[in-house]
Formats: C-alpha cells, structure tokens, sequence
C-alpha cells in the first residue's frame, strides 16, 4: 500500500514545528540565564514537549547551542542577500539587518549574554564567536575595500580598521539599546538612526 504524500509529510511537518518550538525556547532561556545557567528541563517544558523529546532533536546541550547560533547565522546571511538582491548598497543592508533585529529583543538578549560568556576559552560558543567574528571581518574588510575602490571609503580609514570598528559600533550598540529598554527613564536608543550615523563617518 502507498501512503499518500499528505500523509508522509506530516510527521516531518510536525517534527519541524517542534524543533523550531525548541530553538525559540532556547533563545529564550539562553538569553534570561545564559548558557550555564539554563537547563535542558527548563527549554523542553518552554517548548511544551519532554527532555526526552528535545534530545530526540539534539543530542545535548551544546548541540542545541550550536543549532541556535546556527539558525541566527543563517537567517542574517539571508536578510544581506535579500537586501542586496533588491539594489540596496553593503551599507544601506547594514542598517537594514540593524533594523531588523531591532525588532527581534530576544535574539540580541542572546547574542549579547553568550558573546560576553564565550571569552572563556572553556566556553562551548568561544570557537564559533573567534570564527563568526573572523569571518564576518574579513566580509567587511572585502565590502569596505570595494568602497574604497570605489572612491566611497575616507583616505585615513583603512577597510581593515573600517570592518573592526563597524563590528564593535554594531554590537556596543545592541548592548545600549538593551540596557535602554529595561529602564523606563533611561533616554530612549534609535539603533537604526545610530548606525546610519556611524557608517555615515566612515565615508566621503
């Protein structure tokens, strides 16, 4: 007997769902108590299904912590593409990713607690930061010397340099909009407006 196509997709369907259930829960307690922190318990009940369940998808903690950052690595690559593919410049796609995730707190809360946990070269994340920051680098540093050739690029900023301080202005900046948002007198963050701004220095 032939089972029928809507019939073998379900399985699969579900079984997505719940693994993107998952890694929402993930980025949730991974942001609230960092990595050491959170438990396997605590994200599988978030998450609605049993430990037992969320290892059936990943095998352990640190896999799960890879599948997160993973996920946010690839959703970022295909926002820049998107953006680029629809005419936008490397740096009007920057603030576009900026705005972007501005409006996705809970994956900046996470970024911003690992990113600080994972100098510890003991860290299950410290490689994945050392690689993510080296390649997104040498990115910037490729796009910063197409402005430069472009004659787009300030004489006294090197595509090197222009690439280091952009990565820091971008993740200095996530840090003030959340300390921001968690107090209600604090003056307001515009990370899009402040990344506009600084890019705009960079250039001629």
């Amino acid at each position: 007997m032939t089972t029928s196509p809507s019939r073998r997709r379900g399985p699969y369907a579900k079984s997505a769902t719940t693994r993107a259930a998952l890694l929402d829960a993930a980025v949730a307690a991974f942001a609230e108590a960092g990595y050491n922190g959170a438990s396997l318990r605590d994200i599988a009940a978030r998450a609605n299904v049993t430990q037992t369940g969320l290892l059936h998808h990943f095998p352990s903690k640190v896999a799960l912590l890879e599948a997160v950052l993973d996920e946010r690595d690839r959703a970022d690559s295909a926002a820049i593409s998107e953006f680029l593919g629809e005419g936008s410049s490397v740096i009007d796609a920057l603030v576009l990713l900026v705005e972007r995730n501005q409006r996705q707190r809970p994956i900046i809360e996470l970024y911003t607690a690992l990113s600080a946990e994972a100098t510890s070269e003991e860290h299950p994340a410290h490689a994945y930061f050392r690689r993510r920051y080296a390649r997104v680098g040498d990115q910037l540093a490729a796009d910063f010397a197409k402005l430069r050739d472009d004659g787009m690029l300030r004489d006294d900023v090197s595509p090197r340099s222009a690439a280091r301080i952009t990565m820091a202005a971008l993740d200095g900046l996530q840090l003030q909009w959340l300390l921001a948002l968690s107090d209600e007198d604090a003056e307001p963050v515009d990370m899009v407006a402040e990344a506009r701004q600084f890019l705009s220095l960079l250039l001629r």
